[in-house]
């Protein structure tokens, strides 16, 4: 019972507000999803996790499928904002990837259950729209900074810029997949200064971009008659 100033009296527990008790449920989720992944995470582990009872858990999200979703709507929004702060309209193309290496750097550091999340479910996204979503923003924010110059270009005719955007959307997954390599790789070589893979990851993708814009090209193997790579095609002889 609460005394006449509205403090709980000693001994009872105070039952936290709605939105406060929602707040906390869902952080406690993104550790549980972070640590275990989705499919081995139960409401269960979320609930003792939490001290909350299943019942109350359940007052809040009716499945752990809404649960992980409202997780993962969060990281979205969040890492999002991060990207669009960080890029700006008027940076050149390798700034703008500098800048998006950093943002994923800082947000493994800063978010390490969030982020651990986002590199195991990312290329899963049947467990979730949510991630899908990220995973397509990233790829429209690696494509715009490979043809924002272009895009500007006036001597382009339409059927090259087609072309352009074609090749550049085929690059995207690489360039997303391997910074984010390269930050997973960091974490679990902590004896690696940041700033030395940064510079790997901004490195890795620029040099091989700027060979593929200058025009070089790898000869396409020789075939044998199953389909499979000749190993003549690679013999020196």
């Amino acid at each position: 019972m609460a005394n006449a100033t509205g403090d709980a009296a000693p001994g009872v527990r105070r039952r936290m507000p709605h939105a406060r008790r929602r707040e906390q449920l869902l952080r406690v989720a993104l550790g549980e999803f972070g640590r275990r992944g989705y499919h081995l995470t139960q409401m269960e582990h979320v609930a003792a996790a939490a001290q909350v009872s299943k019942a109350l858990l359940y007052q809040h999200f009716d499945s752990k499928e809404a649960l992980f979703a409202q997780v993962t709507e969060a990281i979205v929004a969040d890492l999002t904002a991060r990207l669009n702060a960080a890029v700006l309209a008027e940076q050149s193309s390798m700034d703008g990837i500098r800048a998006m290496v950093r943002v994923l750097f800082d947000y493994a550091t800063d978010e390490p259950d969030a982020y651990n999340l986002v590199i195991t479910h990312l290329d899963k996204p049947e467990v979730g729209l949510e991630l899908r979503d990220l995973r397509d923003r990233l790829g429209e924010a690696f494509a715009d900074l490979l043809l924002r110059r272009r895009r500007s270009d006036p001597t382009l005719s339409p059927a090259e810029l087609a072309a352009n955007e074609r090749r550049a959307r085929l690059l995207v997954p690489l360039m997303y997949g391997s910074m984010l390599s390269m930050v997973s790789w960091w974490l679990e070589h902590p004896d690696t200064a940041r700033e030395r893979a940064e510079q790997m990851a901004v490195e890795f993708i620029w040099l091989g971009l700027d060979r593929l814009r200058s025009g070089e090209r790898l000869p396409a193997p020789d075939r044998d008659p199953a389909g499979k790579d000749s190993p003549m095609a690679t013999d020196p002889r």
